[in-house]
């Protein structure tokens, strides 16, 4: 059963059990602003991470119709947004302020404020009662501070891991890949924690730590696409340990998840070249997850009364 058969040991391990009934899963979608969206870095102005959150508590978006196909609970966390929704009933109040400083001129946010955010982060984790869980994101302009993040703690070339985010053209690609080489070339090799403050998201450190407290607690951690992956990154670079726990999902389109998969040696379970974010591909890895625990109820050759072959003369 190839690949399979690994994720069904993974998982059974780390859940400890192997039915596939048991195997509760939810959604966890972390929203935040990011002050490098000012540098026209996305195709979209900061106002929309706000409506697609209110959005997401309508039940509008696409996360919420894939969650709802499968039975899973969808919580929306608020780690910074500029422009909240109107209407803010079930949104989870995490805010670490209302935007990061822009990255291309400064630090994205204090050490202080990127140790909290992995700080609730994991805590946040430890109040989750399933047993698989699903990590999605939204934020204008969070492909921009997960290409940062990601270039700090894998050194891999800003132009490797730049892409169109929510749909630049070339000339909006070329202006995000000079923002970006002009806020990468502001500090040199940066800690963790350091990296984070100094580039990455709210949303991005907040899921980190959430990451760091789930993978370390007996739940699997779905990562999603190139946001999630950056702050799987950052998980396994402050907690070596929790990458025991993490399945990685699938490949998306952006251009730098790639790139960023390879120096993980993480071997996503599909790449269907989706882009959208959301926790949309971690929620699809789900029902994979539940057919591979299925497989340590298959009856073996000799119980299913099956002949073994013949031995060649």
């Amino acid at each position: 059963m190839g690949r399979l058969e690994s994720l069904a040991v993974q998982s059974a391990a780390i859940i400890g059990d192997i039915n596939p009934e048991n195997a509760s899963a939810s959604l966890t979608i972390f929203a935040a602003d990011h002050g490098i969206a000012a540098q026209g870095v996305s195709a979209f102005p900061q106002e929309v991470t706000g409506q697609m959150v209110a959005n997401f508590l309508a039940g509008g978006a696409a996360a919420n119709a894939i969650a709802a196909q499968f039975g899973i609970p969808v919580t929306v966390v608020d780690c910074g947004i500029m422009h909240l929704p109107a209407q803010r009933d079930g949104l989870i109040d995490m805010a670490l302020g209302r935007s990061t400083s822009d990255s291309s001129t400064g630090p994205a946010m204090s050490p202080e404020v990127a140790s909290k955010a992995i700080t609730q982060g994991r805590h946040f984790a430890s109040g989750i009662g399933s047993k698989i869980v699903c990590f999605g994101e939204m934020g204008i302009a969070n492909t921009s501070a997960a290409a940062l993040l990601a270039h700090k703690l894998s050194f891999i070339s800003v132009a490797e891991l730049v892409g169109r985010g929510t749909g630049l053209d070339d000339t909006g690609l070329s202006n995000k890949r000079e923002i970006l080489e002009r806020a990468a070339a502001r500090t040199g090799e940066l800690a963790p924690i350091e990296a984070l403050a100094e580039v990455g998201g709210f949303e991005i450190g907040t899921m980190a730590g959430a990451m760091i407290g789930a993978g370390t607690s007996d739940k699997l951690v779905v990562v999603d696409g190139f946001i999630a992956t950056a702050a799987a990154a950052l998980a396994r670079a402050i907690e070596p340990d929790c990458e025991k726990a993490f399945v990685y999902a699938h490949r998306s389109a952006e251009h730098g998840h790639r790139a960023l998969l390879d120096w993980l040696e993480a071997e996503p379970l599909f790449d269907l070249d989706m882009r959208l974010g959301e926790g949309t591909g971690a929620l699809l890895a789900v029902p994979m997850i539940r057919a591979a625990l299925s497989l340590f109820g298959m009856a073996s050759f000799s119980q299913a009364g099956v002949s073994g072959a013949t031995p060649a003369s």
